[in-house]
């Protein structure tokens, strides 16, 4: 036996062992993502059905910097393929980027951090077969989604190269985060660090993105971005496939250094050692909130930056938004469905309003969830045989889910309207309109926090089923409108009841029914927690 396959032993076993936990989770990712650009190619004919209408939109979009910061560039939007490429090639780019630093994240360091990587590694384990195994499944999930994305587009009778390339340019973006992902395992102490790490290199690779689309003289920042790769393929517009290789070619250079990386440090120790805290804790530290800070403020810190700075993005945007739009009665009509039925501008704020609540939500669920990871690693139990009582314990969790998300909207809010109110000369007017559209989104927030809490209460293994509910109401909020679902099937979203400020008066009654089963479901999942056995 060779020293190299000594390393891969047991490889398949772990592989069976992490698709079998990834059960739900990765059909869940294959459906959601692949089903969008579906939607998206259907709904062109009946968005811009006219030549004109058509003519508009290439206008519209092609003149506007501003747009290319959300969408990238757009190669050809007179075909279906080419306006579903510039729609959600990069935004399917971004989503494969966090699956695959979550997924690798979740069977490398996350192991680690709970003990059961140094149990397994007892036995007749490699040393690389856990990381192995992890990309397998990062990289199988991306294919899967790259192959029932391209068999969708080609069933929606778009041209097979095209779809080809979309696929491609899908799972493109899950290698070269995938290799990301294993040199953040390999570099952080702990399992949230090395997702923080991943996410943030989703994140620059936006933004990356976004800057080089957005400027006329530096184009060439946009090649710096995996994202940017992607949607440098010209899917439906001149496919340009020698693009891949750069991707493949990263991806196995970024990869192979995570592989270099894994025999330089110890199961359970980063790359860059975690500095040695003081013998006594400080005064104000010594206290389950605390502790609970400590846990919480990476991702708290990380989210809030990051929703600030698109807040600002998409205000400055949103005087501009008529251009895109112009005289297309269905793409206002869409407008006004997610934001309300006011004038353009105030439609887009709402719209930008409730969208940020939906993505807040989903950090509402993260911080939620957190308490379950701290049980499952068996921290929990040791801190409840102290004097530290279960409420007192979750409430200082609840506290960041809750909370947190609250102060994060309303920020996001004062950024959405600086970044608006700064162009179109009303600042205290523009950030007064979405600080109030934001409270009026807080209690849907809410609701999706307080069903993931009843669920970590009452149905502690399925606790995870929290990320299905929230992309279920963000999905229906958003490709809702777009592809003309009936108002029944639009109104299980939470978000689908709260009062479309600025540009709707506000009405308290449906605002106080949210807040209500919010509370509901948060006191069904606390009392759940008080009775049931923990682990």
């Amino acid at each position: 036996m060779t020293a190299r396959s000594h390393g891969l032993t047991g490889t398949w076993q772990l592989t069976r062992l992490a698709l079998r936990r990834d059960r739900l989770t990765i059909p869940l990712w294959i459906v959601v993502l692949s089903v969008s650009p579906m939607s998206s190619a259907k709904a062109y004919e009946t968005l811009y059905p006219t030549a004109v209408e058509r003519a508009g939109l290439i206008h519209g979009a092609g003149a506007n910097p501003s747009i290319a910061v959300i969408y990238g560039p757009a190669f050809d939007l007179s075909t279906a393929g080419g306006f579903t490429a510039w729609r959600l090639v990069g935004f399917m780019a971004l989503m494969i980027g966090l699956m695959a630093v979550f997924t690798v994240t979740r069977h490398t360091r996350a192991e680690e951090d709970s003990g059961r990587a140094e149990l397994l590694a007892s036995g007749v384990v490699g040393r690389y077969a856990a990381l192995t195994a992890a990309v397998i499944v990062s990289v199988g999930t991306s294919v899967g989604v790259g192959l029932v994305t391209t068999a969708g587009l080609i069933g929606t009778k778009l041209p097979v190269e095209g779809s080809l390339a979309f696929g491609v340019a899908v799972v493109l973006a899950g290698l070269v985060f995938t290799g990301i992902a294993a040199v953040a395992v390999q570099v952080a102490e702990y399992s949230r660090t090395a997702n923080g790490i991943g996410s943030a290199a989703v994140g620059i690779a936006f933004l990356l993105r976004a800057i080089g689309d957005s400027t006329t003289d530096a184009k060439w920042i946009s090649w710096l971005s995996p994202i940017g790769w992607t949607q440098q393929m010209r899917a439906y517009a001149s496919e340009r496939w020698w693009v891949a290789l750069i991707g493949v070619a990263a991806a196995v250079l970024i990869g192979g250094i995570g592989y270099a990386l894994l025999p330089r440090r110890d199961v359970g120790v980063g790359i860059i050692p975690a500095r040695p805290g003081p013998a006594e804790a400080a005064a104000g530290l010594k206290s389950p909130l605390a502790l609970a800070w400590r846990l919480h403020r990476g991702p708290l810190i990380g989210w809030t930056i990051g929703m600030a700075v698109c807040g600002a993005v998409f205000g400055s945007i949103a005087s501009g938004i008529g251009e895109l739009v112009g005289g297309n009665g269905q793409a206002q009509e869409i407008f006004q469905r997610m934001g309300g039925s006011s004038a353009l501008v105030d439609a887009f704020m709402s719209a930008m309003v409730g969208m940020f609540g939906m993505v807040i939500a989903l950090y509402g669920v993260q911080a939620a969830l957190r308490m379950r990871g701290e049980e499952t690693a068996v921290r929990l139990e040791p801190l409840l045989a102290t004097q530290v009582g279960r409420l007192r314990w979750t409430g200082s969790h609840l506290v960041f889910a809750f909370a947190g998300s609250g102060g994060m909207l309303v920020l996001t809010g004062v950024m959405l309207g600086l970044g608006n109110g700064l162009r179109a000369g009303d600042l205290g007017g523009s950030i007064a309109d979405t600080v109030a559209g934001t409270l009026a989104v807080l209690p849907a927030v809410w609701v999706i926090i307080g069903v993931t809490v009843a669920l970590y209460g009452l149905l502690p293994k399925y606790s995870s089923a929290g990320w299905a509910v929230a992309m279920v109401a963000l999905l229906l909020s958003l490709f809702g409108p777009v592809v003309n679902l009936p108002q029944a099937v639009l109104d299980i979203s939470p978000f689908s009841h709260v009062p479309k400020i600025p540009g709707q008066a506000f009405t308290a009654t449906p605002l106080l029914w949210l807040t209500a089963i919010a509370l509901l479901a948060l006191g069904a999942g606390l009392t759940g927690f008080r009775r049931r056995d923990i682990g």
